[in-house]
């Protein structure tokens, strides 16, 4: 069972009249009565249903494919193959987790020469019922040859290892490239201070080697996309999605059409977690559509899901860590190759910045590789790439803390970084939450607890994210009863529409259900990047507080032309109450919000404030997790009795979202760390591609998760935003490795920790 037992350790917003409160989430009625469209809901006149062909191979080329018998079976309006589509460039463009050449997005989403995974489209149709269509899929004939699958990370390394892509060749940070193809796409490196010196200084070094398998974000609803191409030339697309803009900036270049032409509506999402922001189905549909005149749907089904989409990297990492008697960690040197799938673009680069971004090491060096394989083309998974280095930094320092009979937690106080502290990538910190955040660990019940029982075991970890702004939009109208309709274009996920309104409410100084935010199509907001990242708290509210600090401009300016007074002499208070000069009698003039909105319409006009902003700053933040497990040494299975996640949220707008977000956090952490994996055979064959034997954990898998806030407010954010979804699940992976070793003396150097793995380690003799 999962609950939250906040406590917060800061009263910052106790200065606040809306943020820091728990008001009902604007889409629960609909969610919760069936009213919510989803993008499978979509229902147009004359909507034709599609279905997609996919690879049976992992690697093989593609010889011919003929599509004749699917035209011509009765009720089959079109079929398409990459051959359809306008010829893509190698253009970079945004994907809204990084950037790709535009011709690797086009092949991803439907092969040209050669497939690269198992599920890779080859074909797609549309009929007029999706029976019609899963038997045209049938009938289209691909003859293929068969290429020798490249599965592992370190095998796709090796010089002489098949080639995924023949002009593919190692860049460098300089700029420059290998002279020879290669599989490794990228290379990356960040260096501090003096390396050598710091090991030299070192009293014990400890180096493990460690792996950990793709992960899928598990989000309940699965991807789909509606398409109509109208007779003037645009196209409207209906969807699933992260990021409205980028599912456009995606779509318009593929399809050869400008920006203008593409409107996307982002529908409500079941989940996404990162895995809902590249585009799978939406340029099939859009092509469909225009080869038939009419709006075309597509929905993946659950294997579709896991066989053709996104998950997260699967890793080989090292590291070398060194440290003095005194626990003083002096050198540290990590080594992460990271798989991308079948085209360039894993994480490695975030996780390469976040690998030891918690404690200030004098002397580091990260290297970083993005390595295609044939598996899917990785996508983002909840502060992509953070997971699995940190796994591998953390369960070093802990095994050193171990090496050295130190406190954990004490040793992580040691080398907490604070502000000032510089990262091997380069980034300076400036006030960050980091060791208030050990503080309150430490000083939790849950760490003052004695552990009982044999085969139980305690762990620790911290975790780190960067949260960094960009570009989002915020429009509103002050109505003429004083309430506020609120334009957006961040889809809402973990009720981000919500915690955006409550700034702009505490802004204009008005209740928070005066304001009524919307999501809208990418034809009625301006440009607004993906809502991930944990960007979209920190970035859709400050373009809230400027768009509401529009509105006050203007009702400072309408007030004054109704009192026919200077501008200047008028000001808007945090009350929401607008003040002016005395009038004749010496009295102050003034409006509520209430009164001067009813007066707007006879005065001038309705006011509409607009914000458009890209905010570079960033918001750092930091998490301490504690966690109890009980290993059953007869099958290798691990229970969790008890966890506490601590985390600097900066400000809590809506405490219950933070409390769900640490929570659900905490529940996707230990589902990588125990269970989840994709389950490859030697030819490319994913053989766990359903949510029976993809095993993500349920409420009986969890105990209740004690959630403690900690507030060290953001000085680079209006009401000190750091952003919360993305911390939470790095800690549980090397806290539960930590607990297990405690438990029964065990390291576990590989994810997930599952019973077999923990039965290998103790019969085979694990470390």
């Amino acid at each position: 069972m999962v609950t939250a037992q906040s406590q917060p350790q800061s009263k910052e917003t106790e200065q606040y009249n809306v943020i820091g409160t728990r008001p009902i989430r604007h889409d629960g009625v609909d969610k919760v009565t069936g009213a919510a469209q989803y993008g499978a809901d979509i229902n147009l006149p004359g909507m034709l249903a599609g279905r997609v062909l996919r690879s049976p191979h992992a690697h093989a080329r593609i010889v011919s494919i003929d599509t004749s018998k699917a035209e011509a079976l009765e009720g089959v309006l079109a079929v398409i193959t990459n051959a359809d589509f306008p010829r893509a460039s190698d253009e970079v463009i945004d994907t809204g987790e990084g950037t790709a050449q535009l011709n690797w997005v086009l092949d991803n989403v439907i092969a040209s020469d050669k497939v690269l995974y198992k599920g890779h489209a080859v074909a797609a149709v549309a009929a007029t019922d999706h029976h019609i269509a899963e038997d045209a899929v049938e009938l289209i004939e691909v003859e293929y040859e068969l290429l020798t699958p490249v599965l592992d990370v370190r095998d796709a390394m090796v010089d002489g290892s098949p080639l995924l892509h023949d002009g593919l060749h190692t860049g460098e940070m300089d700029g420059s490239k290998s002279d020879n193809a290669s599989n490794t796409a990228s290379h990356l490196q960040f260096t501090k201070g003096d390396l050598d010196a710091g090991f030299a200084d070192a009293e014990v070094v400890i180096e493990r080697e460690f792996e950990t398998s793709m992960a899928h974000q598990g989000y309940i609803e699965p991807h789909n996309g509606t398409a109509y191409w109208r007779a003037d030339g645009t196209l409207d697309v209906w969807t699933s999605t992260q990021g409205a803009f980028v599912v456009r900036d995606s779509v318009a270049p593929l399809l050869q059409l400008s920006p203008s032409q593409v409107k996307v509506t982002p529908m409500e999402i079941g989940g996404g977690f990162g895995g809902k922001i590249p585009v799978y189905l939406e340029p099939l549909a859009g092509l469909l559509s225009q080869k038939t005149g009419r709006p075309v749907k597509l929905t993946m089904n659950r294997e579709e899901v896991l066989l053709a989409t996104g998950p997260t990297s699967g890793t080989y990492m090292r590291v070398r860590m060194g440290a003095k008697r005194d626990g003083t960690i002096t050198a540290a040197d990590v080594h992460l190759a990271f798989e991308a799938g079948a085209y360039p673009g894993s994480p490695v680069g975030a996780g390469a910045m976040c690998a030891l971004a918690p404690y200030d090491i004098p002397n580091q060096r990260i290297d970083g590789y993005d390595v295609v394989v044939n598996k899917p083309k990785t996508a983002a998974y909840r502060a992509p790439g953070a997971p699995q280095s940190e796994f591998a930094t953390e369960s070093v320092l802990n095994e050193l803390a171990e090496e050295l009979g130190l406190d954990p937690l004490e040793m992580r106080l040691q080398n907490a970084c604070e502000e000032g502290a510089q990262r091997a990538d380069g980034f300076t910190y400036g006030i960050i939450g980091n060791v208030e955040c050990l503080q309150a660990a430490q000083e939790s019940p849950h760490w003052q607890s004695e552990l009982q029982g044999p085969n139980r075991g305690r762990g620790i970890a911290q975790g780190f994210w960067f949260n960094i702004g960009f570009e989002s939009s915020a429009y509103a109208q002050v109505n003429g009863d004083g309430s506020v309709p609120l334009v957006l274009g961040s889809t809402d996920i973990g009720g981000t529409r919500a915690s955006i309104a409550m700034q702009l409410a505490e802004t204009l100084g008005i209740s928070a259900e005066d304001v009524h935010p919307h999501v809208v199509d990418t034809n009625s907001v301006g440009y607004t990047q993906v809502t991930g990242g944990s960007r979209t708290t920190f970035a859709g509210g400050w373009a809230a507080y400027e768009c509401a600090m529009d509105i006050r401009r203007q009702m400072e300016e309408r007030a004054a032309q109704i009192w026919e007074c200077d501008a200047s002499d008028v000001s808007y208070g945090d009350d929401a109450i607008i003040r002016g000069p005395a009038d004749e009698d010496g009295n102050v003039q003034q409006f509520t919000f209430k009164e001067l909105a009813s007066q707007l319409v006879t005065s001038g006009g309705h006011i509409v404030g607009r914000a458009d902003v890209n905010k570079t700053s960033s918001g750092p933040a930091f998490a301490t997790h504690i966690v109890d497990v009980e290993v059953d040494p007869d099958t290798g299975k691990v229970d969790v009795l008890r966890y506490t996640a601590v985390q600097d949220a900066g400000t809590a707008i809506h405490p219950a979202y933070v409390e769900g977000q640490m929570q659900g956090g905490v529940a996707q952490g230990v589902g990588m760390a125990l269970n989840e994996e994709y389950y490859y055979d030697d030819s490319g064959d994913l053989k766990n591609a359903s949510l029976l034997d993809y095993r993500m954990p349920t409420a009986l898998d969890l105990p209740m998760i004690e959630t403690n806030i900690v507030e060290v407010p953001n000085p680079g954010h209006p009401y000190g935003v750091r952003g919360v979804g993305e911390v939470p699940i790095i800690p549980p992976a090397p806290a539960v490795r930590a607990a297990i070793a405690n438990a029964i003396g065990v390291h576990m150097n590989e994810l997930p920790m599952s019973p077999r793995a923990i039965l290998d380690a103790t019969v085979l003799g694990g470390d």
